[in-house]
């Protein structure tokens, strides 16, 4: 795709580097089969070739963004299907989160979208806001219908109709479970605990940290760390995801003085993307991009890491489990196989639906601020993955397991937690109620 920058325009890094994903694009058009958005729309400006051209063209002119194309690029799920279908190696990732942070710069938005976006990057990358936030919302889910007849307050209602009516005993219990005292010889794990899910599911890193103590792996636990920096990178908020990158390379580099560490895990294959990403994001920086660099070599999806270990005796139940390879983990990170494969070893039958590779609609905050986009594309992947009659789905990512859960009366777990329960741990906790 030809571009017009001047020679003033790309001395600045960002915009060299878009002005060269945009000429990677030979506007073939094989990303729009599989762009969820064009899928549902039909609209060209709506998959990732029309973002690009209205990217190019806002940077080329240094113009103010417009309100369409405000929409169009704030339609995006960032899904990355166009990446994996890309015959041209388009890197659609950097460029989109460079529109988004230049809008986040450039444009005004209405006073109601300024607030829902400033809470979600307030609130939900800290946990003990979360958990404030999510007991209120528990208390005034009976009034999401009403808020949904109200324009401006679609997303709340969204949030309200995600949110678990409750937490369950069971998954407080789990969460709180004490790990094996087994041999810890086969080296040491930093497992990262995220933000959002340690308040939803707890369960999650509960079943991981049992199973490295099975497999003999010592578990590190950082207290300092915090979000992984994706909830506002996403929202256009770049100063406040580079800081959220800093801190957690900074306790990091801490730990690993004290020791090797053979991995950094997480049970988000979400935060997965983005801590991997942490390289590219601090690449210009002077004192933290060498150390970033071997920090993201570190980084390594739940599923990943537990693939590479002798796993204990398996013991799996005779159960249906339909797959939902998380875009975060298929097509960010090239990780779907391995995941699957996983529960094949453990046993378990698995089956994916069709359009495997269509987004669920969670995609981070995507749901809360994109609710009537979401809640069609999360009706569509659930049609596809009940047409299979699981008996259990399981995923890899807490986003996609609250968008899929809050819609199927099927149990909705993570792959970690069937592991766990097919090596001698608890049945998973979304469970308790059909077994």
């Amino acid at each position: 795709m030809q571009t017009a920058f001047s020679a003033a325009q790309l001395s600045h890094g960002d915009t060299a580097e878009a002005e060269s994903i945009v000429r990677s694009c030979v506007h073939c058009g094989f990303c729009t089969a599989t762009c969820p958005t064009y899928v549902l729309t039909g609209d060209e400006l709506d998959s990732p070739r029309g973002r690009i051209y209205l990217i190019k063209n806002m940077l080329e002119a240094e113009a103010k963004p417009t309100p369409q194309v405000v929409r169009h690029v704030d339609r995006c799920l960032s899904c990355l299907s166009c990446v994996t279908t890309c015959p041209s190696g388009v890197d659609y990732m950097h460029l989109i989160d460079h529109g988004r942070a230049y809008i986040e710069r450039n444009y005004r938005r209405p006073l109601i979208d300024r607030m829902k976006r400033w809470a979600l990057a307030k609130v939900l990358p800290f946990p003990a806001r979360a958990r404030v936030a999510f007991r209120l919302a528990r208390l005034a889910r009976p009034l999401a219908p009403v808020f949904e007849r109200v324009p401006g307050l679609t997303s709340l209602a969204a949030m309200l109709r995600l949110v678990p009516s409750r937490q369950s005993a069971a998954s407080r219990h789990v969460a709180r479970a004490e790990l094996p005292a087994v041999s810890t010889d086969q080296g040491r794990v930093i497992v990262f605990g995220g933000c959002v899910e340690p308040v939803l599911r707890p369960s999650f890193g509960a079943s991981l940290r049992r199973i490295l103590g099975r497999c003999g792996v010592e578990v590190i636990e950082v207290a300092q760390e915090g979000c992984c920096g994706a909830l506002a990178h996403h929202l256009g908020r770049t100063d406040e995801s580079v800081e959220a990158a800093r801190r957690n390379i900074a306790v990091w580099k801490e730990e690993l003085s004290r020791g090797r560490i053979i991995a950094i895990v997480t049970t988000a294959s979400g935060c997965g993307t983005m801590l991997r990403d942490y390289a590219h994001l601090l690449r210009d920086d002077p004192e933290f991009s060498q150390i970033a660099q071997e920090i993201s070599a570190l980084i390594c999806d739940s599923g990943e890491l537990l693939a590479r270990l002798n796993l204990p005796p398996i013991n799996a139940p005779e159960l249906t489990v339909a797959w939902h390879a998380a875009c975060s983990l298929q097509h960010a990170q090239k990780l779907d196989d391995v995941s699957r494969k996983l529960l094949d070893r453990c046993g378990f039958s698995v089956k994916t639906p069709q359009e495997a590779h269509l987004c669920c609609g969670s995609a981070g905050t995507y749901n809360l601020l994109q609710p009537e986009m979401a809640a069609r594309l999360g009706n569509r992947k659930v049609g596809h993955l009940e047409a299979l009659q699981p008996d259990i789905i399981a995923t890899s990512n807490i986003g996609c397991a609250t968008q899929i859960a809050a819609r199927s009366a099927v149990p909705v777990v993570h792959v970690v937690e069937l592991v766990d329960w097919a090596t001698g741990g608890p049945a998973p906790a979304a469970m308790m109620h059909s077994i």
